[in-house]
This record gives structure tokens, C-alpha cells and sequence, in this order.
């Protein structure tokens, strides 16, 4: 379901794309609008995971790191990816206070996956799989390309919005009407977004399923997210708030931790990821555990450290 959602979804984004062309400019209009998507979308592929990883000042996670936490996070992950059958990602910490973490790269060949120094504090080394098997199934389902796309596009739809105010279709006498180039402007972009943030809430829900799946672990997944939300809400990311856009490419919104499943949220309701979760760990037949506030394995001060003190 969660796919055919976000195929459907995906599909309505470029009519809107195209139908915006079309206003503008008739059949040619149409044609440059898709062949502008289309260069923005093989500019995205090839350099968006550079892009994103430079801005969050990511930096290589080595196996032989002095850090006990980082060695267990690099071992952890790469067991989880030949489990999923994945080939083995590139795997990045961010020197963030924040707890969170997140997946991008064009394919499953060039995947990378980051987590903050402020998650690996937090989390027990079990929450912290059950949250890289997440991401992990964000690469196995190649979300990270379709959301570069949708975002992409969501954003040629807006620049084209911007032209519709001044360059707006004229009726025989050579009038414009500035009310429906108005209109456009404002509607447009706020549909494109609108679809964008549903079709990342659809591979959310997607990757926690797939995620519990690879890492046999839905309740330290449930755990993980109620922790990360909290704290999350507690620190801000400046990184993340400079630039809006990449909130949907982590695991909760780093940006304030709403927890309302609305239209206008990025992501899913957390307590209704949760809810599913613990339901598929009844399905596994495992012992469900209750989401807790307690401390990481390391203790409450590396806690609040972090890996790097």
C-alpha cells in the first residue's frame, strides 16, 4: 500500500508539473518545463549524497575508531547490510548534539548512512541497530533516489510558480490576468509540498516495516524513535535549520520534533510508528518491550558526550 501511495503520488506531482508547463507556455511550454525537471533530476543524481553529507560535515566512520560506541555502530551496520543483502555502505558520523540519523546516495552501489555523535550517546547498542536497519531499508527500497526526485521536482514547481505572475497566459486582446498568476504562484508550490511531505511520511512507514524485518528487532526500533524525539526537541540542529528541505531525509524531524501527523509534517505521527512496530513484534512472536528514557549501555555521562567527549 505504501508503494502503490507513493507511486500514485509521484505520478500526481508530474501532472502538476506538467499541467503548470502547459498554462505557461501550450505544448512547448510542457516540453521545457519536463526537460528542466529532467536536467535538475541527473544534476541530483549524481551529486546529491556529496551535496548533503558536505553540509552536515559528515565525516568517515573507521572500523578501528578509539571509541567503543563508533567500532559497535560500523559493525553493527555492515552486519545489517549483508543480512539485508546490500553491498556494504559508506558509514559517516555528524558531530550533532541532536540524536538522529539518516541514508542517501543514488543506489544501493554509492549508499552512505550518517548517525550523530548525539544518537550513538543515547541509545543502547539494540536501538542503535534497530535505527540503521531503518535507514538501511530506505537504501534497499531506493527511497533516497525517489525522494531527491520528488524534492527536485517539488522545487522546479516552484520556480516555475514564480514565473507564472509575470509570464501568464494573455487572452486575444494581449490581457493577463494577474489574479490566476497570483494564484498559481502561491497554490502551486504549496500542492508540490504538500505531496512531497506525503510521499515521505508513505516511505517512513515503509522503512520502519522493511527495517524491522532486516534487523529482527521492531521493539528497539519503537524504542529508538521514542527516545530520538524526545531528545530531539531538547537540541537544535542549526545545520538542518539553515536548510528546511533536508528535514525529510531523517529518521525524525530534526527540526522540532512535532509529533502531529498533519499535512504539513515531513513525517509520520511517531507514536503511530510505534504503534506498528510493537505490532509487528507480536507477529514475530518476541516479547514486546515498553519504550524507555534509560540511558545507553555506556552509561548517563557518555550519554550526554557524546563520542567525542
Amino acid at each position: 500500500m505504501n508503494h502503490l501511495k507513493t507511486y500514485v503520488l509521484l505520478a500526481g506531482l508530474t501532472a502538476l508539473f506538467g499541467a503548470l508547463g502547459y498554462w505557461l507556455g501550450g505544448a512547448s511550454g510542457m516540453l521545457i518545463a519536463l526537460g528542466v525537471a529532467g536536467a535538475m533530476n541527473i544534476f541530483a543524481y549524481w551529486n546529491a549524497d556529496k551535496m548533503i553529507l558536505r553540509h552536515f560535515r559528515a565525516q568517515p566512520a573507521e572500523p578501528n575508531h578509539p571509541d567503543p560506541r563508533v567500532r559497535a555502530y560500523v559493525q553493527d551496520t555492515l552486519m545489517l547490510a549483508e543480512r539485508a543483502g546490500l553491498p556494504a555502505p559508506k558509514i559517516y558520523i555528524i558531530d550533532n548534539p541532536q540524536p538522529n540519523a539518516f541514508a542517501t546516495g543514488r543506489n544501493p552501489q554509492n549508499a552512505a548512512v550518517a548517525a550523530t555523535s548525539g544518537l550513538l550517546g543515547l541509545l543502547s547498542r539494540e536501538e542503535i541497530r534497530g535505527v540503521m536497519a531503518h535507514e538501511l531499508a530506505h537504501v534497499k527500497n531506493r527511497d533516497t533516489l525517489t525522494m531527491t526526485v520528488t524534492a527536485t521536482v517539488a522545487g522546479a514547481i516552484a520556480m516555475l510558480a514564480n514565473f507564472a505572475f509575470f509570464f501568464a497566459p494573455r487572452d486575444g486582446n494581449g490581457n493577463s490576468n494577474p489574479i490566476a498568476g497570483l494564484l498559481i504562484m502561491l497554490l502551486a508550490p504549496l500542492a508540490a509540498a504538500l505531496v512531497q511531505m506525503a510521499i515521505s511520511r508513505a516511505r517512513e512507514y515503509e522503512a520502519d516495516r522493511i527495517g524491522a524485518e532486516i534487523g529482527g528487532e521492531p521493539e528497539a526500533l519503537a524504542s529508538a524513535l521514542q527516545k530520538i524525539e524526545s531528545y530531539a526537541r531538547q537540541r537544535v540542529n542549526m545545520d538542518a535549520e539553515r536548510n528546511p528541505a533536508m528535514a525529510h531525509l531523517f529518521i525524525i524531524n530534526p527540526l522540532s520534533g512535532r509529533g502531529a501527523d498533519n499535512l504539513f509534517s515531513t513525517h509520520p505521527n511517531t507514536r503511530n510508528r510505534i504503534a506498528q512496530l510493537m505490532d509487528m513484534a507480536k507477529r514475530f512472536g518476541r516479547p514486546t518491550i515498553a519504550a524507555s528514557s534509560s540511558p545507553g549501555p555506556w552509561g548517563e555521562r557518555d550519554h550526554r558526550r557524546g563520542p567525542w567527549g
